[in-house]
């Protein structure tokens, strides 16, 4: 039932008394609840976010010139944020959640810094790419994913001798963590980072799937820094063999924390999924926001009834509670999306509700 009309909805009509009534509150900062209840109590989940695909094609001359235009140290980093239409004002490209597109020059380095806010990356393109977080150095190449946990000393660059910029995408928490009034920033007092230890060493330590090191891991966040694409691809085709696929997700894989199973980080997750040729999923809707990054491949998704055509690079999202499916549009290679999402933040309040979309046999009506 959605009706608004009915008994337990507010259905109060203005009046003159009642305007009256309502001015006299304002001037006290309070208001009367059944003048916003409906609103701020939605008969299912209510999305303020916009289903948006970013081309990369499109964007990438734009990100090359920021390379020229600013330097990593004025701008602190020097990324193209990805703007959601109806969430530019919180700097969201989805729901509480942000994205953005940083370069990086042979030989250029960005300040280290820390916040509150976590942060991930999803390396594009380009080559000597690398991180260091609180102090461990970690080689970036295409497709990797790696983590930021909040609250830990980072700085980035790429090695000097390369012969091409680095691109990579950023997801942060950053929405989420100021509507909580919780944020901070910190910047290094040496500006960079001493790297310690061997490189890479992380994921050196959790190198085997179900076999941890006999040490001691106490914090919230996964202790592998990064998590090789070739890996996560050869993980995929694995699963995609073994069993048959989510018949809304193909075969998909979480990225987790190998000391807990759990997620990557509090407050957000992030998953792999493949789509075999010519597979098209059923449509399904949940709570939470997702970011999506085409790591392989082209095809479309509907989402919410629209239809967005994507090829490899390029990054789309799916709000909260928006229907969508996906469709590998290939008849002979795979199509691989990764993404990052709310999940974490979703679930632990016990938020998460997902539906089968039943109408016409599992699948939307199309708009272009």
């Amino acid at each position: 039932m959605t009706d608004d009309t009915v008994l337990g909805r507010a259905r109060v009509e203005d009046r003159p008394e009642l305007l009256e009534y309502y001015a006299k509150l304002e001037e006290l900062s309070a208001g009367a609840l059944w003048t916003v209840a409906n609103d701020i109590e939605p008969w299912e989940p209510k999305s303020k976010s916009t289903p948006t695909l970013w081309n990369y094609e499109a964007l990438r001359p734009l990100v090359l010139q920021a390379a020229e235009l600013v330097t990593p140290q004025d701008a602190g980093r020097r990324v193209v944020w990805l703007a959601n239409p109806t969430r530019r004002e919180v700097s969201a490209a989805v729901g509480w959640l942000y994205s953005g597109l940083q370069i990086m020059g042979p030989g250029e380095w960005a300040p280290a810094h820390r916040h509150a806010a976590a942060a991930l990356r999803f390396i594009i393109e380009g080559e000597g790419a690398y991180t260091v977080v609180d102090g461990e150095r970690a080689t970036l190449g295409a497709k990797d994913f790696v983590i930021t946990p909040a609250g830990t000393w980072h700085d980035h660059g790429v090695d000097e001798g390369g012969a091409v910029p680095a691109i990579w995408q950023d997801g942060l928490d950053i929405p989420f963590v100021n509507a909580m009034e919780a944020n901070t920033y910190e910047v290094h007092s040496d500006g960079r980072q001493t790297a310690e230890g061997e490189t890479n060493r992380s994921t050196g330590s959790y190198a085997a799937a179900g076999l941890l090191p006999d040490t001691r891991w106490d914090h919230r966040y996964s202790p592998l820094l990064k998590y090789p694409f070739e890996r996560s691809y050869e993980a995929l085709q694995s699963l995609a063999k073994a069993q048959a696929p989510s018949p809304y997700d193909g075969a998909v894989l979480r990225f987790t924390n190998p000391a807990t199973g759990g997620h990557v980080m509090p407050t957000m997750g992030a998953q792999i999924q493949l789509l075999q040729p010519g597979e098209a999923t059923k449509a399904h809707r949940h709570t939470g926001s997702i970011m999506y990054t085409v790591a392989k491949g082209e095809g479309h998704s509907v989402i919410g009834g629209k239809r967005f055509d994507w090829k490899e690079n390029d990054i789309f999202c799916v709000p909260s509670w928006d229907v969508h499916e996906h469709a590998n549009g290939s008849s002979s290679e795979d199509a691989v999306l990764f993404s990052f999402n709310d999940l974490p933040v979703i679930e632990a309040l016990a938020l998460y509700i997902e539906r089968p979309f039943e109408d016409n046999d599992g699948h939307q009506e199309e708009t272009s």
